[in-house]
């Protein structure tokens, strides 16, 4: 008599979770236990779906909802991390600026800030052109060093992007700006003391601004695009 080879056991599958079921918050109560490290860097997905005893596509659901909500971020590749997006991970930004170049930041700027600017014109509020005009009045101080003209030029370039009223394009305007700063930030400069009482970005400010506090949409992007152009010719000539 031949015995009958015994069966393999099946894996008895994971029962499916009922909508009452609160995952987000069950989620919430178990990451607010761990110990994390400094980067903030959740454990892998079957390890919590595990923890918890849920499936992990009902995991990944709680994991969206938290990351709506602003109290996670995902980054493709490398993993989730407990707390709001950063504006711009500093890894992304010095590989891009790694692969980067003048002529690639040009292009992009020329892409991106005159659209912000039409924008503004169209968009800004009594309180951003008081911004605005508070960074050119800040970049015009006497004695004023390179590194901190550069810091009011930058605001001034930012307030245009907020008064535009667009979040995806202010995001996309702090990752181009952070990689020109990367890509600027060491080259030599002809006054190190600071720019000169007539350096042409003073006037080209003021016609940006004043086109914006206009409403005139297609001067301040005439103007945004002419005025990065001239600041990438003095950097490529200096």
């Amino acid at each position: 008599m031949v015995t009958p080879a015994p069966t393999q056991r099946q894996a008895t599958p994971e029962p499916p979770l009922s909508d009452d079921v609160p995952v987000p918050a069950l989620l919430q109560a178990y990451l607010a236990g761990l110990s994390l490290p400094a980067s903030g860097r959740l454990p892998p997905e079957r390890e919590m779906a595990a923890a918890l005893g849920t499936s992990r596509p009902a995991l990944r659901k709680a994991l969206a909802v938290l990351e709506a909500e602003g109290q996670l971020w995902r980054h493709v590749g490398k993993g989730t991390f407990l707390g709001p997006r950063p504006l711009a991970a500093i890894g992304d930004i010095a590989e891009l600026a790694r692969r980067a170049g003048p002529a690639d930041v040009v292009a992009a700027r020329l892409a991106v800030e005159p659209e912000l600017a039409a924008l503004a014109a169209r968009h800004a509020t009594p309180a951003g052109l008081q911004a605005m005009r508070a960074a050119m009045a800040a970049s015009r101080r006497p004695g004023l060093s390179w590194r901190g003209y550069e810091g009011q030029d930058a605001r001034l370039h930012r307030e245009v992007a907020l008064a535009a009223g667009n979040p995806l394009l202010l995001h996309l305007f702090d990752q181009l700006a952070a990689i020109r700063r990367v890509l600027t930030w060491d080259r030599p400069r002809e006054r190190p003391d600071g720019p000169p009482p007539g350096h042409p970005s003073f006037d080209e400010h003021e016609g940006i601004v004043a086109a914006i506090a206009a409403g005139d949409a297609v001067a301040a992007a005439a103007r945004m695009r002419a005025h990065v152009a001239a600041v990438h010719r003095l950097i490529a000539s200096g």
